[in-house]
């Protein structure tokens, strides 16, 4: 909207959100989803999650609890047993106690992101992101009024890698807030674990916060972990890790997260949660403690599903003639990019009707997507052959 277009009376007769909210950039991955529904046969792998449901063990455990009847209020941080559990699994992960103080149950990770940000951001505030990065990390800033400045990763020698000293020179004394997501969705980057501690010494001299958007933590190639700020920091360190139950556990729909923060913030935290949702449903929560306790097994599962299809997926990628794949360290996706095509949404869109692919544009998590395409391969492998047919095809005609 122009600056003048605020005193255009036509404009101000009608009722429209704050230019903060208008300012927002809309979802191209939604975009893209919404140009695929209904279409005949279409192999979607533009979302982060799996085809395959939630395993029994824990769908088991919230229908017990719904018998039981566990449908009422619980408390603003969720409920003394599941942080009880989380606190155990974060000390069997990380080899360190974890005080249930420190643990904050959310209505998904991207509410932990949400919450924590309400809680240190005011209007003005400069964020550092790295980026690209899932389009929610740097709009959820935008929407409290702070200002994001973007530190792209680059691509070398085939990986994606970071420029530490870049990171570190963009982090000024009047930074507020560093958010890092690592594993990296879109790239499935990872920090590199001898970069951990020279970030955290930095933002510890300058007193910025730092929110380490870990989703992805225990979907790593080579690893049962990803490298974790958690072991090196201090609990009054500004540390905040939020993440999800979504992807590890396969729980997408369930909507859970939670984030560990400084004891010092979590009654500040509680108000805003009361203020955003009150809380997560109770048996949902029981739902999680059940993949806590029981879940390693599964994880190692997913994770060996996930290698396995990586895999597959790069070795029918780099036979096709014109595209270029990058595999990742972790997460989900792979990012890719054909000749001769710059505007990834228009070629996303293309896709769809020519071939009957959806996949994610690149330029959805930045500027510093534009040009690829995020595939996710969380999937089966019938459907990752097909996908892979489809795009051959479609380059063939091309």
């Amino acid at each position: 909207m122009a600056d003048d277009a605020r005193f255009n009376p036509m404009i101000l007769d009608m009722p429209m959100a704050r230019l903060r909210a208008q300012a927002l950039g809309a979802s191209k991955i939604r975009e893209v989803a919404n140009r695929g529904y209904g279409v005949q046969g279409l192999r979607r792998f533009w979302v982060g999650e799996s085809d395959e449901v939630t395993p029994p063990f824990i769908r088991d455990a919230a229908m017990r609890a719904l018998e039981a009847g566990r449908t009422f209020y619980t408390h603003n941080r969720g409920t003394a047993e599941l942080r009880g559990a989380l606190g155990a699994y974060l000390s069997r992960l990380h080899g360190q106690t974890f005080d249930p103080d420190r643990l904050s149950i959310t209505s998904a990770g991207i509410q932990a992101l949400m919450i924590v940000m309400q809680a240190i951001l005011d209007p003005g505030d400069r964020v550092v992101a790295v980026t690209p990065v899932w389009p929610n990390c740097t709009e959820a800033p935008q929407i409290l009024g702070a200002d994001v400045v973007r530190v792209g990763i680059d691509r070398r020698d085939g990986r994606w890698t970071l420029d530490l000293d870049k990171l570190i020179e963009a982090i000024t004394p009047d930074t507020r807030l560093v958010l890092l997501n690592s594993p990296n969705n879109p790239s499935g980057w990872t920090l590199a674990p001898d970069q951990r501690q020279p970030l955290l010494d930095h933002c510890r001299r300058l007193g910025v916060w730092l929110i380490s958007d870990d989703v992805y933590e225990r979907l790593t190639f080579g690893t049962d972990r990803a490298p974790s700020f958690l072991p090196l920091a201090d609990p009054q360190d500004r540390l905040v890790s939020t993440n999800s139950f979504s992807k590890a556990w396969r729980m997408t729909g369930w909507r859970l997260g939670w984030m560990v923060a400084p004891a010092s913030l979590e009654a500040d935290l509680a108000k805003l949660l009361e203020y955003n949702t009150s809380c997560a449903p109770d048996f949902v929560q029981s739902a999680a403690i059940a993949a806590l306790e029981q879940g390693e097994p599964f994880i190692a599962q997913v994770r060996e599903g996930l290698v396995a299809r990586r895999a597959r997926l790069m070795a029918g990628l780099s036979a096709l003639s014109g595209v270029e794949a990058t595999a990742p360290d972790g997460g989900m996706y792979v990012m890719l990019r054909v000749e001769g095509e710059t505007d990834s949404l228009d070629l996303a869109k293309r896709l769809i009707d020519e071939a009957a692919l959806g996949l994610a544009p690149g330029s959805a998590f930045g500027p510093e997507g534009e040009g690829w395409l995020r595939w996710c391969f969380a999937v089966s492998e019938p459907a990752l052959d097909e996908g892979v047919e489809r795009l051959g095809k479609w380059l063939r005609r091309r």
